[in-house]
């Protein structure tokens, strides 16, 4: 929509629809408000995410992105660990409506700036919302992800609940396509799939997703039920990852600024990442912390690398009018990446909770 009205605008639009989310989620009555209000805060915060490193695009030139694109991906990755372990404290010492609510001075802050020093030329042109095209995509990613979310919990994954989610996830999916290639302004372009290098970022984003958000959910847990620390201190220990993906991001963005290289930043970043994923598999509950600290340095060190080149190549490799859709498409798959990576490796753990905890309780633990 950036593309269509303007980058200014639609930033400012963002803003406001992450702000009245949090009002209302910070005032919410019960659980069924408080899903519906962060849904309209996601919203707003979706559009954030995209919409920030598309401006990136729009203001800076293409040998200078590197820079800025790895600054805003560091601080988005420090933000991801950083703010559960905010959260937490806010909790703990005051009530969880200001999780919420604490959101609102800051966006206003940011309404205000954007509105003072944002000034970015657009040229109108006619255009046609592809409303049914994110209805779709809204409604075949949701079945997806709910079949691995209930699947092994909630219902069996034989089950005919899990079978048709899956089923309709997948059928709904094939229809988006075949939308998407004959509407005449699609949400998503099929076209750009056609270039290779878009077609790599996108899948190299949801890679990064996987093993960033997987690591952020399932480390925490590892170490409070495997090693026995506390809450807090899991947060805490998290810090080495955020450094890692931190140093990855803005030291590659600030190389490729100054070379203009980056095809081996992706690789790298890809082969580290996949050495700190190997190195955390081996963890047990006699492994040193320090050790965890640096296979999650390794990963992060690989992860920032990769995140930050996948959305300065899209950039630089579609055409100005697309830049706005090709950078909410990288930032799109690298959530789903998250969020597929996060089921997928829950339904893995239940599964194997299921199968072979019983295997290691002694006979007679459970009994009165």
């Amino acid at each position: 929509i950036s593309d269509l009205y303007g980058r200014r605008i639609m930033v400012q639009v963002a803003i406001l629809i992450f702000l009245v989310g949090s009002l209302l989620a910070g005032i919410a009555q019960g659980m069924i408000q408080l899903i519906f209000f962060r849904a309209i805060q996601g919203v707003g915060a979706g559009g954030l995410m995209a919409m920030t490193f598309a401006v990136v695009g729009d203001i800076v030139a293409p040998r200078q992105r590197g820079r800025y694109i790895g600054l805003l991906a560091g601080t988005w990755a420090f933000a991801s660990v950083i703010g559960p372990l905010i959260g937490g404290f806010i909790v703990d010492n005051m009530s969880w409506r200001w999780v919420f609510l604490i959101n609102l001075p800051i966006g206003a802050i940011a309404f205000v700036v954007t509105s003072s020093v944002l000034h970015l030329p657009h040229v109108r042109r006619s255009h046609r919302i592809d409303v049914e095209g994110a209805m779709l995509l809204v409604a075949s990613m949701s079945c997806l992800l709910l079949s691995l979310v209930w699947g092994g919990t909630e219902y069996p994954w034989s089950s005919s609940v899990i079978s048709g989610l899956a089923l309709s996830g997948t059928l709904l999916l094939i229809v988006f396509l075949l939308w998407e290639s004959r509407v005449a302004e699609p949400i998503l372009p099929l076209r750009l799939f056609r270039d290779q290098i878009f077609s790599v970022s996108s899948a190299l984003g949801f890679l990064t997703g996987c093993a960033l958000f997987g690591s952020v959910i399932f480390l925490p847990l590892f170490l409070q039920v495997v090693m026995g620390v506390s809450a807090t201190s899991s947060g805490l220990l998290l810090l080495p990852l955020t450094a890692g993906v931190v140093i990855g991001s803005i030291g590659s963005g600030r190389i490729i600024s100054r070379t203009g290289r980056y095809r081996m930043w992706p690789i790298g970043g890809l082969a580290f990442a996949s050495v700190g994923t190997f190195l955390l598999t081996l963890m047990q509950a006699e492994t040193p912390l320090l050790y965890i600290s640096l296979y999650m340095v390794i990963l992060g060190l690989g992860v920032g690398a990769t995140m930050q080149v996948t959305v300065l190549v899209a950039q630089n490799t579609v055409e100005h009018r697309d830049l706005g859709i090709a950078t909410s498409a990288i930032q799109f798959f690298r959530q789903m990446g998250g969020a597929f990576g996060t089921a997928t490796f829950g339904a893995i753990m239940n599964y194997r909770l299921v199968t072979d905890l019983p295997d290691q309780i002694p006979a007679g633990a459970l009994t009165g």
